[in-house]
């Protein structure tokens, strides 16, 4: 497999930019389990994807670690401004669409398995079937959060050719799939 065509990849699908990482250059935190608990984006409990349904934090710091190296992406979206929660959302959403792309555009060039994460919450749906309480529409599909497995996003992009800020009226959200040799 050619690192380029990765990248390539990820481009074609809708990513602004993205990059190769060896594991050493993911940063992951366990802090960010408790800011998944203090609820600031008002979905905690509310996603399979997301805290506290899909595991314990240090499980899953630890699966971050088994893969060898990750292909880190970025979507960057126009907003109103810093106060356009709306147009974030929208965003949010976009950016899943091209996670769900460079899934399917990647997978024929990587071993399995490759681990997705994605920004925060899943996406995929408008509302979540746990807000049913109904089993995930789409489990083969569905987007986990960097947060939520530890991604510590901003130290991790800060070494890379990407920005974690990409100028006023813009939002940034990041993706990443890990995989082995």
């Amino acid at each position: 497999m050619e690192d380029q065509a990765l990248i390539d990849a990820a481009l074609s699908c809708g990513a602004a930019k993205a990059t190769l990482l060896d594991q050493q250059q993911i940063v992951l935190s366990e802090t960010f389990r408790a800011i998944c608990e203090s609820n600031q984006c008002g979905g905690y409990g509310k996603c399979w994807m997301c805290p506290p349904y899909i595991g314990e934090i240090h499980q899953l710091m630890d699966t971050v670690r088994s893969y060898p190296r990750g292909l880190w992406f970025q979507t960057i979206s126009d907003i109103e401004d810093s106060y356009d929660i709306e147009g974030m959302f929208e965003a949010g959403a976009r950016h899943a669409q091209v996670s769900s792309r460079i899934r399917e555009k990647v997978a024929p060039l990587l071993k399995q398995p490759f681990l997705l994460l994605s920004c925060g919450g899943c996406h995929l749906c408008e509302v979540c079937a746990k807000q049913e309480d109904k089993p995930c529409r789409f489990p083969d599909r569905a987007l986990s959060s960097l947060e939520g497995y530890g991604v510590d996003v901003y130290n991790t992009t800060k070494d890379t050719d990407l920005k974690y800020i990409n100028g006023q009226n813009t939002v940034t959200y990041f993706g990443i799939v890990l995989f082995s040799e």
